[in-house]
């Protein structure tokens, strides 16, 4: 996290978001943490979040997440990739152009949360960190897609090793959705290891992942270079969503003086002064420059972004996403003009 922060001071640039998030929650993220208890934050995701999310899906789940369910989404003109099996005979022989049918995932789908959990996603700047905003997120949304009768999966990367630390296999039901918001609020890396390269998490999904599934790649982006191919291939097999996890502190630098700095990956220090008002300016158009490459980075992969953020209602931003993600689909259904089926 460190390694680009090294020539940013050597010209008298700011540091990274990250940076800054691990040196002001150094001695939070030293202090123990009581185990989570996944049966109450169940409950709580329960009544205030999953049964406001529920009823904003209904009728709307299907333009969500498509897939090789019974009910028909749209028809579109083939593409190379795309199975034989799918192609409708009959509006082909009518345009004279082969084209594929779309299925509505109503039945049996399945979802997998891509779940980093390095030290970097430990920080929060208030009473939420990241983490337990990665934890409700998976709550949320395994126990809506359980009660619906899907599956949801999990993959958890610590940044300790070179794959993922734990496979959870897709299953339903509420003890499955407990025992992942448990994995997730649960599992610790008490060392620095370096790094984080989030390319191990997705090339390993790659392998894992072998029926088309709704993705969430969920992390704060913070890494080694590297990854964005990854992301790539993965969105060329699933319905991918990236996750962002925020915090205000990681855009903008405030007034504290002399601070030293501790990467919470590897463990390095170093000391800035953050009462220099052209040093705050220099790290916003950093943070700023990282904004515009991430987003162009979804965006090539052809990836939908979510941003959570510690200090905004989990529920707004689903809501906001949703809507977003249902405008689009019947834009994009309203321009293309398939074909009548028989």
């Amino acid at each position: 996290m460190f390694g680009w922060l090294r020539t940013s001071l050597r010209r008298s640039a700011p540091a990274s978001g990250a940076a800054l998030a691990s040196t002001v929650t150094a001695a939070s993220a030293a202090r123990p943490q009581s185990p989570l208890d996944p049966e109450s934050l169940l409950r709580r995701l329960e009544w205030k979040t999953v049964r406001v999310l529920d009823g904003l899906l209904q009728g709307d789940y299907k333009t969500l997440f498509r897939g090789e369910g019974m009910a028909l989404a749209e028809l579109r003109e083939y593409q190379p990739h795309d199975d034989v099996r799918h192609i409708d005979w009959n509006a082909t022989a009518r345009m004279q152009t082969p084209y594929v049918r779309e299925h509505q995932e109503d039945r049996d789908m399945s979802a997998w949360f891509l779940i980093d959990l390095s030290r970097s996603v430990s920080f929060g700047s208030a009473q939420t960190s990241k983490r337990m905003l990665a934890t409700e997120f998976v709550g949320a949304m395994a126990r809506i897609l359980s009660r619906r009768g899907n599956r949801a999966g999990a993959m958890i990367y610590t940044g300790l090793r070179t794959q993922a630390q734990r496979h959870i296999p897709p299953r339903t039901g509420r003890r499955h959705v407990l025992h992942l918001i448990d994995c997730v609020a649960n599992t610790r890396d008490d060392q620095p290891s370096g790094e984080t390269d989030l390319r191990v998490l997705l090339v390993d999904a790659l392998q894992v992942v072998k029926r088309r599934s709704t993705v969430f790649v969920i992390s704060d982006f913070y890494t080694v270079e590297g990854w964005e191919p990854a992301l790539t291939r993965l969105a060329r097999r699933h319905d991918v969503v990236a996750i962002r996890l925020t915090d205000p502190l990681e855009s903008r630098l405030p007034d504290l003086g002399l601070v030293t700095m501790e990467d919470a990956e590897t463990g390095e220090q170093v000391f800035i002064d953050t009462h220099d008002p052209a040093f705050r300016r220099r790290f916003e158009q950093m943070s700023e420059a990282r904004e515009i490459a991430l987003r162009a980075a979804f965006s090539s992969a052809g990836v939908d972004c979510l941003e959570l953020r510690t200090d905004s209602s989990l529920v707004a931003s689903l809501t906001h996403f949703m809507a977003l993600r249902k405008r689009r689909a019947q834009v994009a259904g309203g321009a293309t003009q398939s074909p009548q089926t028989t």
